[in-house]
């Protein structure tokens, strides 16, 4: 995709010290500078697209940061050598001394770290992970990852999709991905606890209706295994098992008061009483009106 990066900015004693090198892949751009910053320096970052950033030196000493409207006093860390910043997250940097640093930036659309992420993951994991924040000090590999994209921005030497899969890597190193999320169950089966999982989830769910992508994230797995290890579970898909637990709940309604099935349709999210009437039928083989009649005669 064509990409273009904003970002609000606004620094006081900060310069680069060499030109800026950059380069625009397929939904992202990255950028490298090496600059210093007079003690007492402070800077302002606001983009409306998540950023990655990667220092190739310590920093910690130096630099603090803060996402607490600029205040330093109680609310500010030590920067650490590799952050993800969460699209719409404000951050500020304060220098308690000079120093020189070089970093990598990448600004990617949110649209391209799905694309890298809910293969795996999942789509409602995916966006939950991208919602928060990554602070690490160890770089370990993405130090090594990071290098590798300041090579091809400065010289390119492969297909752009190098590059961008060296991206990805680091997106995925970096970012908060619980470690149960995209992994197989044992023996391609849902566990007890996973299962108690969803059954509180769907408990919590006013009217039952849960996309098999929040089903999924209930349990930390991805879409594509949850159905399948579901299927081998319970012997039904995700969706046939959520008709009939809200149909198990008409039957609470149906049972527990006067209120009419058209009632119970629109509280449990069928589009019409023949909507619910249909599934109701295919279910329990009666019709809501028929089955309440036989419950209330003792039939």
């Amino acid at each position: 995709m064509t990409y273009r990066h904003s970002m609000l900015c606004h620094t006081n004693g900060i310069r680069p010290v060499l030109p800026v090198q950059w380069r625009g892949l397929d939904g992202l751009v990255g950028v490298y500078w090496e600059a210093e910053g007079d003690q007492g320096a402070n800077a302002y970052y606001l983009s409306p697209d998540p950023r990655i950033v990667v220092f190739f030196n310590d920093v910690a000493d130096c630099i603090r940061v803060s996402n607490r409207g600029g205040v330093f006093s109680g609310h500010e860390r030590p920067l650490t050598r590799a952050i993800y910043v969460p699209a719409g997250v404000p951050m500020w940097t304060q220098f308690t001394a000079r120093h020189r640093f070089s970093h990598l930036d990448l600004h990617l659309h949110e649209d391209r770290l799905m694309r890298f992420l809910a293969p795996s993951t999942g789509s409602s994991a995916a966006r939950a992970i991208l919602r928060r924040p990554a602070e690490i000090d160890d770089v370990g590999p993405i130090g090594t990852l990071a290098g590798m994209i300041v090579d091809e921005l400065a010289n390119p030497a492969h297909h752009p999709l190098f590059a961008e899969n060296l991206v990805g890597s680091l997106a995925t190193a970096l970012l908060d991905i619980p470690a149960e999320t995209g992994k197989r169950t044992s023996n391609g089966r849902i566990t007890q606890a996973q299962m108690n999982r969803l059954l509180q989830r769907f408990d919590a769910s006013p009217d039952g209706r849960m996309t098999v992508g929040e089903m999924a994230e209930a349990v930390g797995l991805s879409e594509s295994w949850f159905s399948e290890a579901f299927r081998q579970t319970t012997g039904k898909t995700p969706l046939q098992w959520q008709l009939a637990r809200r149909v198990e709940r008409a039957k609470g309604l149906l049972g527990e008061s006067a209120t009419s099935v058209a009632d119970v349709a629109a509280q449990l999210g069928f589009s019409d009483q023949a909507h619910l009437t249909r599934v109701f039928r295919q279910i329990t083989g009666e019709t809501p009106a028929a089955w309440r009649k036989a419950l209330s005669t003792g039939g």
